[in-house]
């Protein structure tokens, strides 16, 4: 079995490649970025989670209280961790 002793062809670019560009627009002025919605996310994720929360306590008491415990400690240690 005998290797092929011509080169490959080179690559050639066409016309119609895509390039890629530097956008002019800051991204204060880019459209595609959702700006102030943060707040709103917090709020609703909150509002969930506290829902939950009171939705499964209402079924069982030592349920709620492990869940709370365990988002207790998660709050601690993501606080921790983000300030070392």
């Amino acid at each position: 079995m005998a290797l092929p002793s011509k080169e490959s062809p080179t690559l050639q670019r066409s016309p119609n490649t895509i390039r890629g560009t530097v956008s002019q627009t800051t991204p204060q002025q880019d459209p595609l970025i959702a700006k102030d919605l943060q707040k709103g996310q917090y709020i609703g994720i909150f509002a969930v989670a506290i829902a939950l929360i009171l939705a499964v306590g209402f079924f069982s008491r030592k349920v709620e209280y492990a869940l709370l415990f365990a988002t207790t400690l998660s709050i601690i240690l993501i606080v921790s961790f983000l300030t070392l």
